[in-house]
């Protein structure tokens, strides 16, 4: 097998593991009565435990990103799957709410690292099999994330499998993970760092580019900050903020991701209070995101074959999208019929998944593969830092410390502002678009000839000398 086809492999069995963990806060809800109610919404799971997971997150998404271009991915490899199985041994060990806490920490250095396998592939094979290798790493999370949400839930609901089983053969798919990212290839170039390769000279490693930089090697102090890689990340970064499309696109994957990973966090706290069964076998959350996953996948590929001009619609269909969204979050909250609940929910994931793609692509377009990767890695750090402060608002301890449903009516306001002002801006653009339509139908008056404007000047040099 070549090194770049274990990639796809070690991907699905990352996320067939990361999909059973989705059950978790029904495996936090099992008889552990040092820390959780049995029926219910349990306020330790809700303001103290799943908050650790966004301020982690946002602690180590930064350093993570730098980290994996500087040490060429596999370093970065190692420690996710690392992470990852601390993330079960604590799942099956852990009796009390500091060690949900760590599992939480662990699990936001998880998410966190996802930019290290995303990004692995395309540094093993040339820019003419980008499509492809993309192509292979997306179904890879597909296939994975769909195919152990369907087995997960056959083995509760058909079985009577314990959930604590299903973490031992999670920790075993996690171990098998780690011992493929052993034998990945470590590639020899990175996006920003070790751009080239080095040669010594005089005892210092100087790259080419910075030889051909005058004062690189003595410089001054404004020439090193200019080659320091985050200044230089940062002024590759200004052109892009000037470009409209960039600029909604972006903020749409600021505002609408970090709305969209909170409604993920607590939702499951939401089916638990919704349908508090103690029987294990009705609880359906495997296949409830075996579902989403599907209709998000056919929802992504449909969006890549949709034709219309997103210069003219793009605020109006995202506008749309958002208040769609808004409504699926009223009525999540609202129902006291789980499978209303369940049925918004899988229409609230496949409306953003469809969006995903249509993002990427107008992102993506007009930007060559470093500052794409480095727009995305913006747009994720603002959406976590987002992400983080509406969480310490509403739902920490230290902040309002609100219960699930009272959350979810803040999701509500939250997404009803956007998608107004989503669709206040497609007015405009649309607005303004016809407007200029017009002055451009209307016939435009011929300049007079020559002749006749000397004529008249003449005629009026005349008088004003007359009078």
């Amino acid at each position: 097998m070549e090194v770049p086809a274990l990639l796809p492999l070690y991907i699905w069995l990352y996320d067939s593991a990361a999909s059973w963990r989705k059950l978790y806060n029904a495996i936090l809800t099992e008889p552990r009565e040092e820390f959780h109610k049995r029926a219910g919404e349990d306020p330790m799971v809700t303001n103290e435990i799943t908050p650790v997971l966004s301020y982690s997150y946002m602690a180590v998404l930064v350093p993570v990103f730098l980290l994996t271009d500087y040490l060429r991915y596999k370093p970065v490899l190692i420690l996710q799957s690392l992470s990852h199985i601390s993330v079960w041994l604590l799942l099956i060990f852990g009796t009390d709410v500091i060690a949900m806490q760590f599992m939480e920490f662990f699990y936001g250095i998880t998410m966190a690292a996802r930019v290290a396998y995303s990004s692995y592939i395309f540094s093993l094979v040339s820019p003419t099999n980008y499509q492809r290798a993309a192509g292979y790493s997306r179904s890879s999370v597909l296939m994975g994330v769909f195919t152990s949400a369907v087995l997960g839930q056959l083995c509760i609901s058909l079985a009577g499998v314990p959930f604590k089983t299903l973490n031992y053969i999670s920790l075993g798919f996690m171990a098998l993970g780690l011992i493929l990212t052993l034998f990945l290839k470590r590639p020899e170039r990175s996006l920003f760092f070790n751009k080239s390769i080095s040669k010594q000279e005089n005892g210092i490693h100087l790259s080419e580019e910075q030889k051909a930089i005058p004062g690189a090697k003595t410089g001054g102090f404004c020439s090193g900050c200019r080659n320091f890689v985050i200044i230089r990340m940062l002024m590759e970064l200004k052109g892009t903020v000037r470009n409209p499309r960039l600029r909604l696109w972006s903020l749409w994957w600021i505002f609408n991701s970090a709305g969209y990973y909170l409604m993920l966090y607590y939702v499951q706290i939401l089916w638990n209070t919704i349908y508090p069964t103690i029987d294990n076998r009705k609880v359906y959350n495997g296949g409830v995101d075996a579902a989403s996953t599907l209709l998000g996948a056919i929802t992504s590929f449909a969006a890549g074959h949709i034709k219309i001009r997103w210069n003219l619609w793009s605020e109006l269909v995202i506008g749309l999208v958002t208040a769609f969204q808004a409504g699926l979050l009223i009525l999540m909250n609202t129902t006291e019929n789980i499978w209303v609940c369940y049925v918004a929910y899988v229409l609230f994931r496949s409306s953003y998944q469809f969006l995903v793609p249509i993002a990427i692509f107008q992102i993506a377009s007009n930007l060559s593969k470093e500052l794409c990767a480095l727009v995305f890695g913006v747009n994720t750090f603002f959406a976590t830092i987002l992400k983080t402060i509406i969480t310490i608002i509403i739902a920490d301890k230290r902040g309002l410390a609100l219960s699930v449903h009272p959350q979810f009516y803040v999701y509500f306001a939250y997404f009803t502002v956007l998608a107004v002002l989503y669709l206040g801006a497609a007015a405009f653009v649309i607005i303004r678009h016809y407007h200029a339509e017009r002055l451009k139908e209307k016939p435009q008056v011929l300049p007079k000839p020559e002749t006749e404007q000397t004529t008249t000047s003449n005629n009026a040099a005349t008088c004003e000398s007359r009078a």
